[in-house]
């Protein structure tokens, strides 16, 4: 199949094969925009995100696909599930609100926020990096939906990343023979 397709890329003039090449950058380009656009809509930095850890379960599982919001005038409350970032850590925790303290520092209205995943036996304490309580920035979002194993895609790239090269390499490819 591809020894046809390699066949059919070697026989196009140059102007054939930048029109290919452009058309795929395009493509590109608009999934890019996309994102950033979904970026903007939600105020969320990651508005799509996948569970890696049992921490929420029976709440969500590994490999689940999350959505978020992260409206910069919306309270949170107890039970809230949120995406939090904490210098400490480099992978944003998906837990839920245990506990939030609101006060007023200079006439701004702040809130303070203490987590634990549900699976878990204590709170996140130990996990915010000498903090005892989240502030609003390191709020990633609040969760909005899900849809269950979606994310096994995304933990299969990173645990392997050969495959991760494999298929962006086939996708890369496949954009480029591609004759429409």
């Amino acid at each position: 199949m591809f020894s046809r397709e390699l066949k059919a890329l070697r026989r196009l003039d140059p102007r054939q094969f930048l029109l290919q090449a452009l058309n795929y950058a395009g493509g590109m380009a608009t999934t890019l925009m996309f994102w950033h656009a979904l970026c903007l809509a939600t105020n969320c930095e990651s508005p799509v995100v996948v569970v890696l850890s049992g921490s929420m379960e029976p709440a969500f599982y590994r490999g689940d696909l999350i959505f978020l919001t992260n409206p910069a005038s919306e309270r949170y409350h107890i039970g809230d599930i949120t995406v939090y970032k904490v210098p400490s850590q480099d992978i944003p925790i998906v837990h839920r609100v245990l506990e939030t303290h609101d006060f007023f520092d200079s006439g701004v209205d702040q809130q303070l926020l203490l987590t634990k995943g549900d699976n878990n036996p204590v709170d996140d304490t130990q996990l915010y990096g000498g903090l005892e309580y989240l502030e609003r920035k390191h709020i990633v979002g609040k969760v909005r939906g899900f849809l269950p194993y979606i994310g096994y895609v995304t933990i299969a790239m990173n645990d392997f990343p050969r495959l991760k090269y494999a298929l962006l390499g086939g996708l890369g490819l496949l954009g480029l023979l591609q004759r429409e």
